[in-house]
């Protein structure tokens, strides 16, 4: 009997707190759970019914709009630059209203509704403008530190060309191919530019020149200098140095001439080679100076020669 009333005493005891845990759960999971009942509750299932007739209106308007402008950018072939920037802000403006009517018609719009298209707006603004917010602090580096200035010819960013504009998100520059490329800021934390001239007009312009291991080398030297020197696009207030040295290219000798002559003008960085080079190569016809490929032809030739005339070597 008493074991009986001790177990009862116990089972009494321990009831309340048990129903406390299994009520205490129970709200846990309410909470985490989603709502999704008041979820359902923003959208206007009537409207999203009607916003269908609203995207084929505006997809319609947008093929309109296009065919019309390619049509207007063929007929008028001058002005076919204005009539795209003209078609394109057309688009963003038929695709900003669709989604204005479009959320108009299938969102209620009370206070949790603003809550929550406030709150993801919010998320998406701040995680697509990081990389702006990052261009922007590059951009004010860039105006205090002046890694390169406007009209600088630079290589950045992978592009190699003459920096037109300096702004607060992208630098703007024109490459040798005359393609204007836009390259965010923030690429000066990852890449390293050079700047050729930096500020100046002159630039330096190394060029490179190779003849045979037992070419005349001093004449091959004297060639490349008056060839920079006698230029009409070269900077005399700058001297004309040419260095020497040996390599091995393709299992055969070499003698490398480098010259760093100076261009009076960084535009004109490309002629000034292409003028010097013509000179060279012409002046090393007139002396008979070969280049190493040639002469390994010539060995060749001469091994094989030798052998013919005598089969014993």
């Amino acid at each position: 009997m008493n074991r009986r009333r001790t177990g009862a005493r116990i089972l009494r005891a321990f009831l309340p707190g048990a129903a406390g845990a299994v009520s205490a759960a129970d709200v846990a999971r309410a909470q985490e759970a989603p709502d999704i009942g008041q979820i359902a509750e923003l959208i206007q299932w009537g409207g999203v019914t009607a916003s269908i007739p609203v995207l084929f209106l505006a997809f319609f308007s947008i093929r309109v709009v296009e065919g019309f402008g390619n049509r207007l950018g063929e007929r008028f072939t001058g002005h076919r630059p204005t009539i795209q920037k003209v078609q394109t802000s057309i688009r963003f403006l038929v695709y900003l209203v669709t989604l204005l009517i479009v959320a108009s018609l299938s969102i209620r719009l009370d206070s949790t509704a603003l809550t929550v298209i406030g709150g993801a707006l919010a998320f998406a603004f701040g995680f697509a403008l990081r990389d702006l917010v990052a261009s922007v602090i590059a951009g004010v580096t860039i105006m205090f530190d002046r890694p390169f200035q406007v009209g600088d010819r630079v290589s950045y960013g992978g592009e190699y060309g003459d920096i037109t504009k300096i702004g607060l998100r992208s630098v703007r520059m024109n490459t040798l191919d005359h393609n204007v490329i836009t390259i965010p800021n923030n690429r000066i934390f990852t890449d390293v530019p050079a700047s050729g001239n930096y500020g100046l007009l002159e630039m330096q312009v190394p060029m490179d020149f190779y003849v045979g291991a037992d070419q005349d080398v001093e004449k091959a030297i004297e060639i490349v200098r008056e060839a920079c020197l006698t230029s009409p696009y070269v900077f005399l207030e700058h001297p004309v140095p040419v260095l020497v040295k040996q390599e091995i290219l393709q299992d055969y000798f070499a003698i490398h001439l480098k010259a760093r002559p100076y261009v009076f003008d960084c535009r004109y960085e490309k002629p000034f080679e292409t003028d010097v080079h013509l000179r060279v190569l012409e002046a090393f016809r007139q002396h008979s100076i070969e280049a190493p490929a040639v002469l390994l032809r010539r060995g060749a030739d001469v091994r094989e020669r030798r052998a013919r005339e005598d089969p014993r070597a």
